[in-house]
């Protein structure tokens, strides 16, 4: 039986019908806001690339986060920009780093605020690679003892989550035996398991002042052409103790969010990622995109296909659009 007695349309012939069949919806809860935390008091200081994102000093991220407390977000995603890099990334897991400082004034301001925590070592580094760096080369194993002692240090200083991104092999199970031998066996692991090495990571890098010094990361980031690795990378981080998993970025990633979603029955995070950002903004500058309504649309499309956790750079404007009109 089809038309004229089938007509989809009766589906969409008012927003209270659209609104009442709608199988996709956002809500706040659902969005990690990442935010970069720099040494130092007073300082906001915004991205050039990145229009409307800023580095915050601790006691200014407080404040901000103070302002926006009543938006229902589902947490923060923190990283930090120290004032000193060295080869052994030292600032990553230094009790007072920028991250640990950072993370003691947030839950001591609010406690019930889920706090994740970033864990890599490229912004601490002085060569701005992801790991131990001998003779030109980003060493795996070594790399593991620091990622896995900047776990814990976050983890020591209230975070609730830690985010390994490096994706060094072997680094989830690594970060979890050190976080559970340490006492911390409650802290989350949220494993960016799929991130690509991908272009859309520019204006972030220099947000977080990590561009590598020399070379690339596609020797341990993932080659965009493959999407069934994907599927390798998770099952071996959820075999190694991940509570989440990511895939990084979002935008022009669907497929695989759709792939990991379909293939494992785990919280799925997606990360909207600094380009995804900035084309967005750089677009609605010049008047060719309705800010609003592209921002939107593609938040539904990665909820749409299967991400359970967004963070997105637009969480706080999102969370207020959605207050407004819920049906957006």
């Amino acid at each position: 039986m089809g038309y004229p007695t089938v007509r989809l349309r009766r589906l969409r012939v008012n927003e209270a019908v659209r609104r009442l069949v709608r199988e996709t919806e956002l809500h706040p809860r659902q969005f990690l806001w990442p935010v970069f935390v720099v040494p130092g008091r007073g300082v906001r200081e915004e991205v050039a690339a990145m229009p409307g994102v800023y580095r915050y000093s601790a006691d200014v991220l407080v404040e901000e986060v103070g302002r926006n407390a009543e938006l229902g977000l589902g947490g923060l995603l923190v990283f930090g920009v120290p004032s000193h890099k060295d080869e052994a990334a030292s600032e990553a897991y230094a009790d007072e780093g920028v991250v640990q400082r950072a993370v003691r004034a947030l839950k001591a301001a609010f406690p019930e605020l889920l706090v994740a925590t970033d864990v890599c070592l490229c912004a601490y580094t002085s060569h701005g690679h992801c790991g131990v760096v001998k003779g030109g080369k980003i060493l795996n194993d070594p790399s593991l003892e620091l990622l896995a002692r900047t776990a814990v240090s976050h983890a020591r200083a209230g975070a609730d989550v830690v985010a390994p991104s490096d994706m060094m092999d072997g680094r989830v199970g690594a970060v979890r035996r050190a976080l559970d031998q340490a006492g911390f066996t409650e802290t989350l692991v949220m494993s960016y398991a799929a991130k690509y090495a991908s272009a859309f990571y520019g204006p972030f890098r220099e947000a977080a002042e990590s561009a590598p010094q020399f070379g690339d990361r596609r020797t341990h980031q993932m080659d965009p052409p493959n999407a069934r690795e994907a599927l390798r990378e998770v099952a071996l981080d959820l075999e190694e103790g991940a509570d989440v998993v990511m895939v990084k970025p979002a935008l022009a990633y669907l497929d695989v969010i759709r792939r990991v979603r379909e293939a494992f029955d785990c919280p799925v995070a997606a990360y909207s990622v600094s380009g995804e950002y900035s084309m967005i903004k750089a677009a609605a500058g010049r008047g060719w995109l309705d800010e609003r309504k592209i921002v939107l649309e593609v938040t539904t499309a990665i909820r749409r296909a299967g991400a359970d956790v967004i963070i997105t750079y637009y969480a706080p404007l999102l969370a207020r659009w959605l207050r407004e009109d819920p049906t957006c």
